[in-house]
């Protein structure tokens, strides 16, 4: 006689959560990692400059906001000015 095959089904795995970058490549000066965010929830400023060529944006920011929404705000203000 055989067994009955069991309803039971496998734990299902978690995907591993990668963190979000802090660093980025410079729009300007085209070094990878050079760019650097600092939030200040604070006063609800965010701040992005480069250490290689000193191009820096600020911005304002809310609760939610993420150093890649500061990245992206700074993309699309160079953007628009050219």
């Amino acid at each position: 006689m055989g067994r009955r095959k069991s309803k039971r089904q496998a734990p299902t795995r978690k995907k591993a959560i990668e963190p979000l970058d802090q660093e980025f490549n410079c729009p300007f000066c085209n070094h990878e990692q050079s760019c650097e965010v600092k939030m200040d929830k604070g006063r609800n400023t965010a701040r992005i400059s480069c250490r290689v060529c000193m191009e820096d944006y600020q911005t304002t920011i809310n609760v939610l906001s993420d150093p890649i929404d500061v990245y992206n705000d700074w993309i699309d203000a160079c953007e628009t000015a050219n």
